[in-house]
């Protein structure tokens, strides 16, 4: 029976190719026919749908200048790439992280932290032309269908052989991994029609290349996390060189067009733009998690590791062991808070009270997965979840902690040790703190960058951070009239 399994599950591959032939399309940048199982109305469903959920999980960067800039740049290149008729929006996220990236159907998202590291209007077009690439070549939409194909295929094979269904399972989360982020080819592509597009609408995309290596510069070490555009765009190797190639060869179209860098204009636009975390949207200091703008507090077990979003806190113990997720309740009470969640994520409640938490309306509640949730989750996690539900004026704030059963009774003295001591911030000194902000300098005598970092305030630890930031070495020249950034409060 084993000998029939393969010629019988490729007969149902071969099947499946014959009845998708027909989904075949043309893609907008190569001209080639390739199979796409979603249609550009689709697409265009798939980003509207999208997008919101981005904008709740990092929060817009209200900037009105950065904002109309990219728009306003965004619409020029989408008029002169291979989907003019794309209806684009741009988006400017309010994160740290180093990200740019891009959905179906047209929209694009630019992290605060990515325009931080730009140095001129041309690495930042290089690297919107390259989004773009992603949206016109169709690379997400290509993904789907691959993956598309590949579950198509692994129902087919779960239906012929009882042995492919005892490993269902774990292909499909190989599947859903494989398929979590864009592959080399489509990097280069992207890659090359960043340079196509940008120098197109008049910027040099010699200085593209430039800024891979800011990237590279950020992952080197020195304490620097890898950027969440590299983790998600993966080098496709030798990428500089390959771009500055293709930059020279398509400035040899436009020989005699004088190609825009604009790093003054560029540095200008960005003069005052918030760097790093932004403590007002909360921050930890002394194991206290501090929220300026809502004014509350709570501790934060030591050794746990913070993690703040738009839409919630993620604390999370060093082993990954346990967790707790602090965000907004829905609803209008407490209890109101706690039934929602129970539907929300199919839970059943083993114990629930009311109670107040230093002078707060809450509920306590324990819960663990509904019956055939847990049967489905047996060769997983069997769980249970803390939860409490705080009303603070206007809003239900709800904590849950969550770990597997057979540590439950450990960590449910720590999750309460947070929870309990939820309260109301008024210290002056918490709640006035400022975020840092980058402040555009021009530097007064011929010097290094090194000696001009330190004569504007640049400690001695957070140099390379600096010339990183730059886009320079400690040990380069920087001449008098020259614009730099540092930070100020």
């Amino acid at each position: 029976m084993k000998r029939l399994l393969l010629p019988i599950t490729r007969l149902a591959l071969l099947a499946i190719a014959v009845l998708l032939i027909s989904d075949c399309s043309r893609n907008p940048v190569t001209g080639k026919r390739e199979l796409m199982l979603l249609s550009e109305s689709q697409e265009k469903a798939l980003g509207l749908e999208s997008d919101p959920g981005i904008i709740a999980s990092y929060g817009l960067y209200q900037d009105d200048k950065i904002q109309n800039f990219i728009q306003q740049k965004g619409q020029q290149m989408g008029k002169i790439s291979h989907r003019p008729d794309l209806d684009y929006k741009f988006r400017v996220l309010d994160s740290p992280v180093v990200n740019a990236f891009a959905v179906p159907g047209g929209f694009v998202y630019f992290t605060r932290g990515i325009l931080a590291h730009f140095n001129n209007e041309a690495e930042f077009a290089g690297v919107l032309g390259h989004e773009i690439g992603h949206i016109t070549a169709r690379h997400s939409a290509s993904q789907y269908s691959k993956q598309m194909l590949a579950q198509s295929a692994l129902v087919m094979g779960v239906a012929v052989s009882s042995d492919f269904r005892e490993y269902a399972g774990l292909a499909s989360q190989g599947l859903g991994l494989l398929f979590l982020k864009f592959g080399r080819d489509d990097e280069t592509q992207s890659d090359r029609l960043g340079v196509e597009y940008s120098t197109q609408i008049g910027y040099d995309a010699r200085e593209m290349a430039d800024f891979f290596n800011t990237l590279k510069r950020l992952s080197g070490g020195g304490g620097q996390q890898l950027p969440s555009f590299l983790s998600t765009h993966p080098d496709p190797g030798d990428r500089y060189n390959k771009v500055k190639q293709e930059a020279i060869r398509w400035q040899k179209a436009y020989k005699g067009q004088q190609l825009n860098v604009n790093r003054d204009s560029y540095l200008q636009l960005i003069d005052g733009l918030t760097y790093g975390e932004d403590p007002r949207q909360g921050y930890v200091e002394g194991n206290t998690f501090y929220h300026p703008d809502l004014k509350f507090s709570f501790p934060v077990p030591a050794n746990w590791q913070t993690v703040n979003s738009a839409s919630q806190v993620q604390i999370a113990e060093k082993d990954g062991r346990a967790v707790m997720i602090f965000t907004l309740g829905q609803g209008n009470s407490p209890a109101e808070a706690a039934n929602q969640m129970l539907q929300q994520y199919q839970l059943r409640s083993l114990s629930q009270r009311q109670t107040t938490i230093n002078g707060f309306p809450a509920v306590i509640m324990d819960a663990a997965p509904q019956p055939q949730q847990q049967q489905q989750q047996q060769q997983q996690q069997d769980i249970r979840i803390l939860s409490y539900f705080i009303q603070y004026g206007q809003n239900i704030y709800t904590f849950l902690g969550v770990s597997e059963t057979k540590d439950y009774n450990y960590f449910t003295p720590i999750f309460e040790g947070t929870m309990r001591n939820f309260n109301k911030l008024s210290d002056p000194s918490k709640i006035n703190v400022q975020p840092e902000r980058i402040k555009v300098v021009t530097i007064q005598q011929n010097t290094t960058l090194q000696q001009a970092l330190l004569t504007n305030g640049i400690s001695n630890n957070r140099l390379n951070e600096f010339a990183i930031l730059n886009g320079m070495e400690l040990k380069d020249s920087v001449p008098k009239g020259m614009k730099i950034k540092v930070i100020t409060r």
